[in-house]
């Protein structure tokens, strides 16, 4: 099981994230929703709804004797938490438009090792003689993926669309 040490070091990691909400959507009040106009942002804020806080709901894998979830591995609580941290990041730097692209490539990148790392544990599973059940958690990095991939793309568009508006000048 979770020793209490990586549970003590979660709630304090949940809490700090919870805070830094709380602190963004406050910043995003006073500058009256501007950046929410934009598809991106919606995409990008779905993408760091799945990583951030479907990851805690949603199963990875049940068995008879337990259920495990995203946020009992150090190793999956880092990812997922570095995936929405990127994400909400990307939301923020709404002004610089290819710093979100990239930061999008990099989130999609994490995603992917994400994906990977879920794949080799399904693989190398030892002892899975009892009947266990893969959870829909596992398909968490898919949809992340393709979120950010939505998001990047209307991050190009926008950026053409900029720079068609600058020839015309």
């Amino acid at each position: 099981m979770v020793s209490p040490l990586y549970m003590q070091l979660y709630n304090f990691i949940f809490k700090l994230f919870i805070d830094v909400i709380k602190k963004k959507l406050l910043f995003l009040y006073n500058i009256k929703l501007k950046m929410l106009q934009r598809i991106q942002t919606i995409y990008l804020l779905l993408a760091a709804i799945c990583s951030g806080g479907l990851s805690q709901v949603l199963s990875l894998r049940n068995t008879e004797a337990s259920i495990e979830f995203a946020f009992d591995s150090l190793e999956y609580a880092i990812l997922f938490s570095a995936s929405a941290l990127l994400s909400l990041i990307s939301i923020f730097l709404f002004k610089t438009r290819q710093t979100q692209f990239v930061l999008g490539r990099l989130n999609i990148i994490l995603n992917l090792i994400l994906l990977g790392l879920f794949i080799y544990r399904l693989l190398t599973v030892s002892g899975e003689t009892a009947n266990s059940e893969k959870g829909i958690g596992l398909l968490l990095p898919i949809v992340s993926i393709v979120l950010l991939a939505f998001a990047n793309k209307a991050i190009k568009k926008d950026e053409a669309l900029v720079k068609s508006v600058d020839r015309l000048r």
